[in-house]
């Protein structure tokens, strides 16, 4: 048997967010943030707020990808991060008015 990197096993065996299947692999960075925040708002197992959760899934893909990602690939996660960051400050801005 091959011995497994952990990253992997992270990825196979976490619940922190159960992701749509194949969320990193859409090419609308809004369309990824999106599904992430979906994510972290059905998600009862995370730690830290839904952004956070959130972000640190997509950080986590990046970083595991590394060198093979390129930088089409890298560029549009990167602006996923933008993404994220502003559907859940629209969220934030909504509530602040009630």
């Amino acid at each position: 048997m091959a011995k497994r990197k952990w990253s992997q096993d992270v990825t196979d065996h976490s619940d922190a967010l159960d992701l749509d299947e194949g969320v990193f692999k859409q090419d609308d960075p809004k369309a990824i943030a999106l599904s992430l925040k979906r994510s972290a708002e059905h998600s009862h197992r995370r730690k830290g707020t839904l952004l956070q959760s959130a972000m640190g899934m997509l950080t986590f893909y990046i970083n595991r990808a590394g060198d093979n990602l390129s930088a089409t690939r890298r560029q549009v996660l990167e602006k996923s991060k933008d993404e994220l960051r502003a559907a859940f400050s629209k969220k934030e801005k909504r509530h602040a008015s009630r």
